[in-house]
């Protein structure tokens, strides 16, 4: 099993569990623990990271994997 689990979680952001090393775009990291919750509405002020605005702004998005055959 792998040691890094990201899960879109219903109407929320991403739930990202495991030894990540979070960097921005010119390959500075941020500080993270072992849980870490990514936004995915684009509302967050704290970006990457959620601050609860997904429930403000009654973000919806459910995922599922595909059914195999």
């Amino acid at each position: 099993m792998a040691d890094v689990r990201i899960v879109p979680t219903d109407n929320g952001p991403y739930q990202v569990t495991g030894p990540v090393e979070l960097v921005d775009a010119t390959g500075k990291a941020w500080e993270t623990k072992e849980t870490v919750w990514l936004c995915r509405c684009g509302h967050s002020a704290r970006k990457p990271f959620c601050d609860g605005s997904h429930k403000r702004v009654q973000f919806e998005a459910v995922q599922r994997a595909p059914v195999s055959v």
